[in-house]
């Protein structure tokens, strides 16, 4: 894989740029490397600040992207990590907020090698939010040293998102997952991330409510997301429930939001 990036080239604390070409959320489990990464990517580029409402501090940066003569520059957002996005908690409220009405062209979602399974509970919620996802699979080196052995190939196959090993501390194979991250941002790589399965029963119950949704609101009738909506209407999800009220859906998070 280190073949597909010899001429990528990271350049951190931008203090120059006309404008930004790329934004990219950083996802993840609390203590995955997800600051580690972002850290590695801005150097001293990095704003503080506060989520609108809340006291959970956001995190944003810049660095460009330097492909032989082309040179993009990105702004990383450094998402609160999260064991879900429920939203039963200040901080997975302000990630899942984010996913959902935040503007944004990529989500990297990082793994931690050695514990895959408590992980991917969050990346299956992420799927039903976006299919504009990337798995940074980090901590390969502690894995190694645990006799925990990955199939890259046979991993990804699985669950249908390019994967890229990392190590987050030393910067391997950083630059690799950033390019791979525009290939999806461009087209040139589609992605289509595997749902989890409902029971039939459950399944029933949601078609339902779906119907009820699309009386109330028939430009929702080819949303891609319309069934994490109804889910999100199933539990009591405020915000949802709040936005469906009001008519305020975001169709396209490269857009504004659609007001009928």
């Amino acid at each position: 894989m280190k073949k597909e990036c010899e001429n990528c080239q990271i350049l951190r604390n931008l203090k120059n740029y006309n404008k930004v070409d790329y934004t990219i959320a950083l996802v993840g489990n609390p203590n995955v490397g997800k600051s580690t990464l972002f850290n590695y990517y801005t150097g001293m580029s990095v704003r503080v600040g506060n989520w609108p409402g809340k006291t959970v501090s956001k995190i944003e940066g810049f660095f460009q992207l330097k492909i032989q003569d082309k040179k993009y520059v990105f702004k990383i957002i450094d998402l609160p990590g999260v064991y879900s996005i429920f939203s039963f908690t200040p901080e997975e409220e302000v990630t899942r907020n984010f996913l959902f009405l935040g503007s944004y062209d990529l989500v990297i979602i990082i793994l931690d090698a050695t514990n895959l399974e408590k992980n991917m509970i969050l990346a299956f919620q992420i799927f039903e939010i976006t299919n504009k996802v990337i798995f940074a699979l980090n901590l390969i080196d502690e894995a190694k040293r645990k006799g925990i052995k990955i199939d890259i190939d046979k991993f990804q196959d699985r669950f249908k998102v390019p994967t890229i090993p990392i190590i987050a501390s030393t910067g391997y194979n950083a630059d690799l997952l950033i390019y791979k991250s525009l290939e999806i941002i461009q087209g040139k790589i589609k992605v289509d991330p595997l749902k989890y399965k409902l029971p039939p029963e459950l399944e029933n119950i949601i078609n339902e409510i779906k119907k009820e949704i699309l009386e109330y609101y028939p430009e929702l009738e080819n949303y891609p997301h319309l069934k994490w909506i109804t889910l999100r209407v199933l539990e009591g999800d405020k915000l949802v429930i709040e936005m469906l009220r009001k008519k305020v859906i975001p169709i396209n998070k490269t857009t504004k939001l659609l007001t009928t």
